[in-house]
């Protein structure tokens, strides 16, 4: 099985160099959008549907917004927590999909201080006890995959120095997704490439793909068992290095299972 998380950053504005990415070079099992920027309603079903996928959405207009999209189908899907607080921006899609439970998320981008702040780093520590309280992460199948507008480490971000205190490389940002890594989930690009960048967005403004000066803020977190089954993962830059159509800012991340 081969699973991708992609921020698209519009899926409306950016479905035919989907379409083409999936056709042309890489054909994917299970995708995960984040930001898709839409209501269900809105959604290019068709587009997916086409291509043998059936689609799953957790859609919000011109904001946020996360989609499964499955060629085996669903054998359970779950939008949202289930929390009413949580849930008003739609950052939170649950599928299970041949045995397999995936978590697909788009974490908040918060600021420097003040309410967006404080929202970012509650939203991880209420993640974790989500995760924990269901999961047996030495036993069960489970995938927590999306933007998590965080980089982890030097390593995951162009210039640490200059960009230390910045957003998404703050050190209680940072401290916070540890704590969330820690109740036994695994980094899957990291632990397969322990010395290798692995960015997967750049700014749009400073022509950044062109440098590699990117920043490593998507991520595949596996449990015991699938980071087992992991395969191989890799950053695939084709739709990032695209000039037309326009891309999205970030390129997404593919991994490939061996089935149980």
């Amino acid at each position: 099985m081969k699973i991708a998380t992609f921020n698209v950053n519009s899926i409306n504005a950016r479905v035919d160099l989907i379409i083409r990415w999936l056709t042309e070079k890489n054909p994917i099992d299970v995708l995960c959008f984040q930001e898709i920027k839409c209501e269900e309603s809105k959604f290019p079903f068709e587009k997916f549907e086409s291509l043998g996928y059936e689609c799953a959405i957790f859609g919000q207009k011109a904001y946020n917004g996360v989609a499964i999209c499955s060629k085996f189908g669903f054998e359970d899907v779950q939008k949202g927590f289930g929390d009413p607080f949580w849930d008003e921006q739609k950052r939170f899609i649950k599928a299970r999909i041949k045995g397999i439970d995936i978590c697909n998320i788009y974490a908040p981008h918060g600021d420097l201080e003040g309410e967006k702040h404080t929202y970012k780093l509650e939203f991880f520590r209420y993640l974790k006890n989500y995760i924990k309280e269901r999961y047996n992460l030495a036993k069960d199948n489970l995938l927590i995959v999306g933007d998590l507008n965080i980089a982890r480490e030097d390593i995951d971000v162009w210039a640490p120095e200059l960009l230390r205190g910045t957003v998404d490389f703050m050190d209680d940002e940072r401290e916070v997704f540890e704590d969330f890594l820690s109740i036994g989930l695994h980094d899957l690009y990291r632990e397969c490439h322990p010395e290798d960048h692995g960015y997967t967005w750049w700014d749009y403004m400073t022509a950044a793909i062109w440098r590699n000066e990117g920043m490593r803020i998507d991520y595949i977190l596996a449990s015991d068992p699938m980071k087992d089954r992991c395969q191989e993962i890799v950053v695939d830059l084709w739709t990032r290095r695209r000039r037309s159509p326009k891309p999205s800012d970030h390129a997404p991340i593919v991994a490939t299972f061996e089935d149980a």
